[in-house]
């Protein structure tokens, strides 16, 4: 299996300016940046007390949270699958 060429991506995220370095498209890299700027940006909306370092935190927290929802979904479905197909 051939190693994928890493590349460096230059992004902002609420007002920081970050390089990416990894395997993935530079399109992707900066899609993912675009949502993780949205959520610091919505949190921020609704918390305006709250430092940068706070906001990531919590941005963090809420990201994770909908990841593990997402797999449980997807552990659910594919046990309704494979139930559908045996």
């Amino acid at each position: 299996m051939a190693d994928k060429k890493k590349a460096r991506v230059t992004v902002d995220i609420y007002g920081q300016t970050y390089t990416v370095v990894g395997t993935e498209p530079s399109s992707h890299v900066r899609y993912v940046a675009s949502l993780v700027d949205e959520k610091m940006r919505e949190i921020s909306k609704h918390n305006r007390h709250l430092d940068s370092k706070r906001i990531a935190v919590l941005t963090a927290v809420n990201s994770v949270n909908e990841y593990l929802k997402m797999r449980d979904k997807v552990k659910e479905l594919e046990e309704e699958l494979k139930n559908l197909k045996g």
